[in-house]
């Protein structure tokens, strides 16, 4: 589990048994805010995706990545190009929960679709590739952008919306690197995704739309009917 706020930025390339990452310098400095040191088996939050450390090497560290996780993610890609990545370790139960619940499963590509410098701020535009992961998004939710944890400021159309990045998180993230056109890993809330399960699973359709009549009143007593208590 992870919180979404970004704690180094590494370069990532393909090898043989997966992909291998390297920091940048003070990337292993917990005094600087990096990953800190990593051992066997932790897992690092890679522009989103959670991967499990393989093998630790003096510059970074080694992770075994699934042709799964290659095809539905921007990993690919990266690695080819040996492209800065956002990384996070693993959120400790001791650690201030300071952005959101992320899990790092992404859920799908999204698109960057506009870019804009404003005085105190950049108003970053991106867009599901799949627009049925709109539904997911809702203004002052949470969403996470590459593993980003950023705030919705706006939704335009189905399945896109905006956030806008303060100056500090546009210069510790890959964020200053995006350009139109430009691929992200996106993962939706996951109370989102965890509500819209129960409500299924209590009968009601996908959508989150709620079986009341015309007029009614949602309180405990309709709650109680529809098995919630």
């Amino acid at each position: 589990m992870f919180t979404g706020l970004v704690r180094a930025v590494g370069r990532l390339e393909r090898c043989p048994a997966g992909v291998r990452l390297w920091l940048e310098r003070g990337g292993h400095d917990a005094a600087a805010g990096g990953l800190g040191p990593l051992a066997l088996g932790d897992s690092v939050a890679v522009d989103g995706v959670c991967l499990t450390v393989a093998d630790c090497l003096p510059d970074g560290f080694r992770a075994d990545v699934s042709e799964e996780t290659m095809v539905r993610t921007t990993l690919a890609a990266k690695a080819a190009s040996g492209a800065a990545v956002n990384l996070e370790p693993a959120l400790r139960l001791s650690d201030r929960l300071g952005g959101h619940l992320v899990s790092g499963h992404v859920d799908g590509l999204g698109t960057v679709v506009a870019i804009q410098r404003l005085q105190d701020s950049w108003r970053l535009v991106v867009r599901w590739n799949d627009p049925a992961y709109g539904r997911y998004v809702c203004v002052k939710a949470s969403v996470a952008v590459d593993g980003i944890s950023l705030t919705v400021a706006g939704c335009e159309s189905e399945g896109q919306f905006w956030v806008a990045v303060i100056p500090h998180t546009w210069s510790a993230t890959t964020l200053a690197h995006r350009r139109v056109g430009d691929a992200v890993n996106l993962e939706a809330d996951l109370l989102a995704k965890y509500t819209e399960r129960l409500l299924q699973d209590a009968g009601l359709p996908q959508g989150l739309a709620l079986p009341a009549p015309s007029g009614a009143t949602l309180n405990r007593d309709w709650l109680a009917q529809h098995g919630w208590e």
